[in-house]
Formats: structure tokens, sequence, C-alpha cells
């Protein structure tokens, strides 16, 4: 029955060519169902002996699709030569078409799986320090322009050797073309091999706009997520010509630096009497450091035979404070006792006597680091009255209106000079 069908479409050419066409497409779609089968399960099967059994990534990657794609189209090439009544022209150029698809197929499956190498790399503890994803890129533009050499010369019908002899010649305009991938590739290298920024690291470029932690480093670009989450994508060449402030050593060191100063009044600023030096014992943090002085102080006065107030050496409010403040970070739970501790005093300016605190905290989280820092602030501005300081602030409407409060009365009353009074009263408490 098989040669009667055969011998009644022999009589129709073209029908018997369609019909073999047709029998020749359903084959290879056949061939590749059952092929994806296979290859599915098989690899189901070696994945779920590893680690990676709860994840998809050769199905999210489509490497196994892009594998059995192959088939098919190896079948439509060596079957259309068979079909017959077809032109022979027709036949070489789908056998051209079909060899080009199965280089392209080839190219992007090798591709897939250097994407899920790439992934497998980067769940290494090592990783963060060694990211081959600038690499991975490299090796997928060489594979991919060979296979385009190799396309253009199945297409063609002719050897590739012949397309690479004229390559010679296109070197110049290759260069130009692909000269953001060479200054890429360099910088990719030099920040790889020198570690000059890792994912995770933050960073900040102003000319960028950057500021924030690296989430991806490829090769062409680095991209930062800012702390407003937006993202920005900075040429990788960029790290090597712009200078950029990358906080990691902040973070290895374990500590945050605090550098703030207290603008302290200077009219404020007086000796210490004995009702003030018995009041300070009360604190703890001061208890050995005014003992200490006295016996300093003591020792001094009686060598210099020291009998009058003006060659006295004491102690002043604002001395002690900074000792205070010093003893206070001391004793400070969230601060570094192993890196630099300053309270220093620095030049006196038109606000006041700057009092710098130079310490760096023990954490490095960005939200308890603002907090440890406020809540020191917040109580050294608070403590401050203790010791007969005030912090130096501009004169705003309310101090005005105090003090035409106080001088109110005075003036109704006749009583010249009031205002002026109240003023230097207020400047000096």
């Amino acid at each position: 029955m098989q040669d009667t069908v055969i011998d009644w479409l022999k009589l129709y050419p073209v029908l018997f060519t369609v019909v073999c066409i047709a029998v020749l497409v359903l084959f290879a779609w056949a061939a590749n169902f059952v092929v994806k089968r296979i290859l599915f399960r098989a690899v189901n099967k070696l994945v779920s002996l590893t680690s990676l059994r709860d994840e998809k990534i050769l199905v999210r990657h489509r490497a196994i699709v892009r594998l059995a794609n192959i088939v098919p189209a190896m079948i439509l090439s060596m079957g259309i030569k068979l079909v017959p009544g077809l032109p022979l022209g027709v036949a070489l150029v789908v056998g051209n078409v079909c060899s080009a698809f199965v280089i392209l197929t080839i190219a992007l499956a090798v591709g897939n799986f250097l994407d899920i190498f790439n992934i497998l790399w980067s769940k290494r503890k090592d990783a963060v320090h060694k990211p081959i994803k600038g690499y991975v890129q490299i090796v997928k533009i060489f594979i991919y322009l060979v296979a385009a050499i190799l396309m253009i010369a199945a297409l063609i019908d002719r050897s590739p050797i012949i397309l690479l002899s004229g390559l010679g010649a296109m070197a110049a305009v290759l260069m130009l073309v692909f000269q953001d991938t060479l200054l890429s590739l360099v910088a990719s290298v030099q920040i790889s091999s020198n570690g000059m920024i890792q994912t995770g690291d933050w960073i900040e470029m102003p000319q960028a706009n950057a500021d924030g932690d690296v989430v991806d480093i490829a090769l062409h670009t680095v991209r930062v997520q800012n702390w407003d989450k937006t993202i920005t994508s900075i040429p990788t060449k960029k790290f090597l010509t712009e200078s950029f402030k990358n906080w990691r050593g902040m973070t290895e060191s374990g500590g945050q630096r605090i550098k703030r100063c207290l603008f302290i009044d200077q009219t404020s600023v007086h000796f210490l009497t004995q009702e003030e030096e018995d009041h300070l014992r009360d604190f703890v943090l001061l208890r050995d450091y005014l003992a200490d002085k006295d016996k300093a102080i003591a020792e001094w006065n009686r060598k210099y035979d020291a009998n009058s107030a003006v060659n006295y050496r004491r102690l002043t409010n604002l001395g002690t404070f900074r000792a205070y403040v010093e003893k206070y970070l001391r004793h400070h739970d969230r601060i570094h006792q192993n890196l630099t501790l300053l309270v220093r005093q620095l030049s006196p300016t038109a606000e006041g006597i700057p009092l710098e605190l130079y310490c760096f905290t023990n954490i490095t989280a960005w939200g308890a680091y603002e907090d440890t820092q406020s809540d020191i602030f917040d109580h050294l501005l608070a403590i401050l009255p203790e010791f007969g300081l005030r912090v130096f602030q501009s004169p705003s409407g309310a101090d005005f209106c105090t003090l035409a409060a106080l001088a109110r009365p005075a003036a109704e009353a006749g009583a010249p000079g009031v205002l002026q009074s109240a003023t230097a009263e207020k400047g000096i408490r």
C-alpha cells in the first residue's frame, strides 16, 4: 500500500515534493520534541544530585532548548537534499541557512552556559573579591565574533579563511568600533587585579552622582544602587580616569568616623570656683581627673610660690568639660577604643570656640551610626550648663523679644541703661 501511495504521488510531482517537505518538517519537529524531553530528564537527574536541585538555572537560561534546536536543523540540512523535485539551488540555500543556524545555536548555547557558570561562581564565598562577569562577557564577545564569521562563510558557501584574511585590513576599523570595549577590558582587568572595587562596596563618585553600594561589575559598566534606591551606571573606564571614594576600608576596620564640633560661646569660659569644682566632683567620670589635677596644680603653685590669685594655676570649666567628654567617649559602649579618639580645641572663630570630637564608632551600619552620633551630641548639649558653658548660637527673634521683655518694665519706670544691662547680662549668662 505504501508503494501504491508513493507511485500515486509520483504522478503529481509538485504534490509529492510538498508532501516530502511536510514529512521532513514533521520529523524534525518530532526529533526536537524527543531530544528536549531526553535532555531535560538527563539534566534534571544530574542536577538533583547537586546542591542546585532547588534551582532552575538551566531552564531559565534556555541552554537545553538551544542545544535541542541543533537536531532539527541538522535533520533539515541533510534531509532537504533527499527531497525529490526540489531545485538544487533551493536545497543549497536551505542547507547553508541550516548550517548557519546550527552555528548560531551553538554560540548562543555556549553563551548561556557561560552565564550559568557566572551565576554558580557568584555563589562562592570569595566571588565578591574575584568577580568574573567582565571576563565572561569578553569570552562571549569573542565567541559571537567567531560565530558571525562562520555564519557568513556558511551562508555564502565560502571558506572562513577567506573572511579572516580580510580582517587584517579592517583592524583599524574594528579598533575604532570597539574602542570602548577595549578600554573597558583594560579597566576591568585592572579593577579586578588591584581590587579597586568589589560587589557590595560603598563608593562615592560625585561627578557621576553616585553614592551607594556596588551591585554589579560588568565589562562596560559598574552599577551602583544609591541610597535613594536609584541606580547609577558608570562606565568601567571612568574608575581609572576619575577619582572616587571607596568606603570598604571603613567597613573592614569595623569603625566609622565621627568628626564634628561643638561651638562654645567664648564669653562663658571661666575659672572654676571652689563651689563649682565641688559640684563637678559628683561626676563619676571626673573624680580621678580632678584628684590628679588638684595634686598637679597644688604642686605647681607651691613650687612657684604663687601668693596672688592672678598667679594661681586654676582649673577652667572648658578644660574640665573637654576631659569629661574624653572620659565619656572612653566609657561609651559604641565607641571603638582601639582607633583614634581625640577631643581637641580648634582655633576660635566668629562662631565661638570649636571643640571637635574625633573618634570612631564600633558599628558601620548607617542607621546605627547616626543614632550613636546623635545620642552623644544630645547628651553633651544637655550637660553643658553643668559646667557653666553655653553653645554659641546666632541671636534669633526670640532672643530679642526676651531682651525687650526684660527692658520694658524698667524703661517704663524711667531707669536709664536697662536695655544695655539686660543685653550684657544675657551675653554673660
